[in-house]
């Protein structure tokens, strides 16, 4: 009888390549001529969320820009970067808050599920907790599995990773 194979599927992001991420932002806003002594600044709350802060929309998105492009160069994924209203602050300047995506909503999870039993594939998806668990015979219909994830993910803008592939 042949051994299940699984997989899981997890929405994370490596903690210190997102803080390596923040210091090469500063350091570039430090550096840029438009940026220099505008007072832009990035933020980390709480491990929770990023406060970007600018003279103007304009500088807030050149701002979000280099942020987004850091962690894209550290290998995270840009879909972690939930961006919230653009609120006016103190001084004249304009912030934004910057929500970080971690962990699979239920919502999301009970789509992906249905997307991996839309396909199908003789693989059984379960949701545990922040994650969901695919297992089956057959690890081309795994691959399959994935690939079908990945997809979904990316029309979806949802930051997923695969892990404990056995």
């Amino acid at each position: 009888m042949a051994k299940d194979e699984s997989f899981d599927i997890v929405s994370e992001f490596d903690q210190q390549e997102l803080i390596n991420a923040l210091d090469q932002a500063r350091r570039e806003i430090g550096s840029r001529f438009d940026l220099k002594d505008s007072g832009a600044q990035i933020e980390f709350v709480e491990n929770k969320h990023l406060v970007l802060t600018g003279p103007d929309e304009f500088k807030l998105k050149n701002i979000f820009d280099i942020l987004e492009n850091k962690i894209t160069k550290r290998g995270l994924s840009p879909h972690i970067l939930d961006p919230q209203k653009v609120e006016e602050s103190l001084g004249g300047k304009v912030k934004q808050t910057v929500q970080l995506k971690k962990g699979l909503k239920q919502e999301m999870a009970k789509e992906i599920v249905a997307e991996i039993k839309n396909t199908k594939l003789k693989v059984q998806p379960s949701i545990q907790g922040e994650q969901i668990r695919v297992s089956g015979k057959n690890r081309d219909d795994l691959q399959l599995a994935i690939q079908t994830v990945r997809e979904f993910a990316a029309r979806k803008s949802l930051p997923v990773q695969f892990t404990n592939y056995r």
